[in-house]
């Protein structure tokens, strides 16, 4: 029988799932919609799908999240504070029409909460988070922008004497593979974060053994929630991600769309919980570069790169915050 904390933070760690969703839906679909590939509608669908049937392959990323950030038997309180902080900072950032990362808003939520539930640094598995956090934070874009600009150099190279009409007309078709392609790694990335944190929770509750994996259940519902969020989109994150970085064809969108499924596949085979936003961006980044570099609109790159500067350190205070406020009620 599951306590009502409980239950409380297995709901709220969906409706996190849900935003997630909505949130990185233009990870996805932003490409295929403004090149003219799909519509917006047929975009979405195809997102929500392959979002579903991403979040059912693995639990690498997820038992990162459960086991190898934190230390400690957290209380349950603690769990829906980091899940809380996360939501805040990913409803700002959607409100905003930034893409920031909704992976690093649940683990910064996490660390600070772990850290002022336990009073000390001691609780959170460092060399875990360096590894598995940070460096995948910095090697991951990189990876996403020069997968990005070999791919469209590739492309350039082998459809040197097509004419622009011809490969536009190829590259719209193949837009289809690389969107379903991207949305499927974005749910087995993306999704697991939210079933590591449930898995959290029925361990610290005494509701499942520490030994065990993620319930089926467990996928089920995020890859269901996920979906359902996903079906919503994200408009304005689209946008930006869209249009706002560079101008972008079929060849270069499918390119970008190729290069941040590979890069974001590589590290879910890692375990690593990596942001789809950032590798998906970067990779626009690294198309709009093989073109030129006066291609990127590096003003609005600098701005991105600021959300995801501060998305850790935010949403750390603010899962310590709502810790402390929480504690002064129980």
């Amino acid at each position: 029988m599951l306590s009502g904390i409980l239950v409380a933070v297995i709901i709220v760690a969906l409706i996190f799932e849900f935003i997630n969703g909505f949130h990185d839906t233009a990870n996805a679909i932003a490409t295929s919609v403004y090149t003219k590939a799909l519509t917006a509608k047929n975009a979405i669908l195809l997102a929500a799908v392959m979002n579903f049937l991403g979040a059912l392959v693995s639990e690498r990323v997820a038992m990162t999240i459960s086991k190898g950030i934190v230390s400690i038997e957290l209380e349950q309180y603690v769990i829906l504070a980091a899940l809380l902080a996360a939501i805040i900072w990913n409803l700002i950032t959607w409100w905003k029409g930034i893409p920031s990362s909704s992976s690093h808003a649940l683990i910064g939520g996490l660390i600070g909460a772990t850290i002022v539930y336990g009073m000390s640094l001691e609780n959170i598995i460092w060399s875990g988070v360096m590894s598995k956090v940070v460096i995948p934070l910095f090697t991951s874009p990189i990876l996403g922008f020069c997968l990005g600009f070999i791919c469209l150099k590739g492309i350039f190279k082998l459809f040197a004497n097509w004419s622009q009409n011809k490969v536009n007309k190829v590259f719209l078709k193949l837009q289809l593979v690389s969107a379903a392609f991207v949305a499927f790694s974005h749910g087995n990335n993306d999704a697991q974060k939210t079933m590591g944190i449930i898995t959290l929770a029925l361990i610290t509750g005494g509701a499942l053994e520490s030994t065990s994996g993620v319930p089926l259940w467990v996928k089920a519902a995020c890859a269901t929630v996920m979906a359902l969020g996903t079906s919503i989109g994200g408009w304005k994150i689209m946008k930006t991600m869209g249009r706002g970085v560079t101008k972008l064809e079929p060849a270069s969108g499918f390119a970008a769309q190729t290069a941040s499924a590979i890069s974001i596949e590589m590290m879910t085979f890692l375990g690593a919980p990596v942001s789809t936003t950032q590798i998906i961006t970067t990779s626009i980044m690294g198309v709009g570069t093989a073109k030129r570099a006066s291609a990127v609109k590096w003003v609005i790159a600098r701005e991105i790169v600021k959300a995801w500067i501060v998305t850790l350190p935010i949403t750390m205070l603010l899962g310590g915050a709502l810790v402390y406020i929480m504690q002064a009620f129980i």
